[in-house]
């Protein structure tokens, strides 16, 4: 017997499957995380990327925002602030009050006052100024057009402040590409409209995973925060390893750091197969990022070209938050197909609309099986999956699907691991 562990929320679960059923594991490369994650933080500020030192670019009486992440994606920004505060004060003379922090929510709900001392800590919620973002707030700030037709409209506070630093972490998305860098403007802190506009161009066949030449998106976004528009003067993103522990920092201008980031995750979560299997079994990885159906579904997208056409995939995702997003659960209310689903957001695209397209795209490529503790109704009737409480029933299914030679390819972190 192979015996398999997954991780599921906050806890991890164990698995035996039998040797004649087991393909491989897919596991991203190992790395050591950094001995001191701090230290490597700091070392990044201190040597920025195609950008002068920050005590170059800030004067003492300036107003700066820094733009981190919600509650829905790992950043550690607990470990990133201190070191870039202390660079503020120390190196450029800022005094705290002249200092904000940003909760880039983009569309999803603000991050509650309980969440926020755990993703900045308790020393920082005490030493500067936190807020989150409002994406429907009456006062964002219009600053023209992208070569896309986008109309750039940001947090009024972003806009008026004299210096803009983002926090981050740099790993695959399913239609930008890559998480970091320039989604800090846009989604991050950029109005509902101008969000979607954004996410409207998801159809087109370069919006995809890992994918950054001619993505309409990516390039958007990178109009979105540049000089002319967002402008995002600085970024300190990190890549972590499966273990979440950082890796390495990238600081400095926020193209050049940001794609010298990208290289890095490539290395470690870019994997091949030799071929499709039977069986897929995949977790996203434990909290956060199964929170919610509408943020695990990116493990799900990671592996859809590792099944067979025949074959059963199995999503293992905890979602305690259960769908995640209200009109990605009407939308799949009220669309039974792919082909329904593909005409309505061609017609009017809506936001949450776009998770609900992507999962019936992958509906059609094969018979998903859930995990989780979404009630099993739900599941079936609203989100078009098979549902399952434990690991063993996904199993059991999947074979009187497949067969029970079938073969079992696992991916113990889906989110992050993509299998082009």
């Amino acid at each position: 017997m192979v015996e398999l562990r997954l991780k599921y929320g906050s806890k991890e679960l164990g698995l035996e499957i039998p040797d004649n059923n087991f393909s491989a594991s897919i596991y991203p490369n190992r790395v050591e995380g950094a001995p001191d994650p701090k230290q490597e933080i700091s070392r990044a500020i201190k040597a920025p990327i195609q950008s002068p030192k920050l005590n170059k670019l800030i004067k003492p009486n300036s107003q700066i925002v820094i733009l981190t992440d919600d509650h829905t994606r790992a950043t550690p920004s607990y470990l990133l602030l201190p070191p870039l505060l202390d660079e503020l004060n120390q190196q450029c003379g800022l005094e705290d009050d002249n200092i904000s922090v940003i909760f880039g929510c983009g569309i999803h709900r603000a991050v509650h006052l309980s969440e926020m001392e755990k993703l900045v800590g308790k020393e920082v919620l005490e030493k500067v100024e936190v807020v989150n973002h409002d994406c429907h707030a009456s006062d964002q700030v219009y600053l023209g057009k992208t070569s896309f037709g986008n109309e750039v409209k940001i947090n009024r506070k972003v806009v008026e402040a004299d210096f803009r630093i983002s926090l981050g972490t740099i790993g695959y998305h399913y239609f930008a590409g890559y998480t970091g860098g320039r989604k800090a403007i846009l989604p991050g802190v950029a109005s509902y409209e101008t969000i979607k506009y954004n996410h409207s161009l998801l159809s087109h066949p370069q919006a995809k995973t890992g994918n950054l030449e001619g993505n309409p998106i990516h390039l958007d976004m990178m109009e979105g925060a540049s000089p002319k528009l967002g402008k995002l003067d600085f970024i300190t993103n990190v890549v972590m390893n499966a273990e979440n522990e950082i890796v390495k920092a990238f600081a400095g201008n926020y193209e050049a750091a940001f794609l010298k980031g990208t290289k890095l995750v490539d290395s470690i979560y870019r994997k091949t197969i030799e071929k499709p299997s039977d069986i897929v079994l995949v977790s996203a990885g434990g909290h956060p990022k199964d929170i919610d159906l509408y943020q695990a579904y990116k493990a799900l997208d990671n592996v859809l070209n590792a099944v067979k056409e025949d074959g059963v995939i199995i999503l293992v995702a905890e979602c305690k938050d259960g769908h995640g997003h209200e009109v990605f659960n009407e939308w799949m209310k009220n669309y039974q197909s792919f082909e329904e689903m593909e005409e309505a957001i061609g017609k009017k695209f809506v936001l949450g609309g776009h998770k609900a397209y992507f999962l019936l795209k992958a509906v059609e490529k094969a018979p998903i099986i859930l995990v989780s503790e979404m009630n099993s109704k739900e599941v079936k009737d609203t989100f078009k999956l098979i549902p399952s409480r434990t690991v063993e029933d996904a199993i059991e299914m999947a074979y009187n699907k497949v067969g029970r030679d079938a073969k079992i390819l696992f991916v113990p972190y889906g989110y992050e691991t993509l299998l082009p």
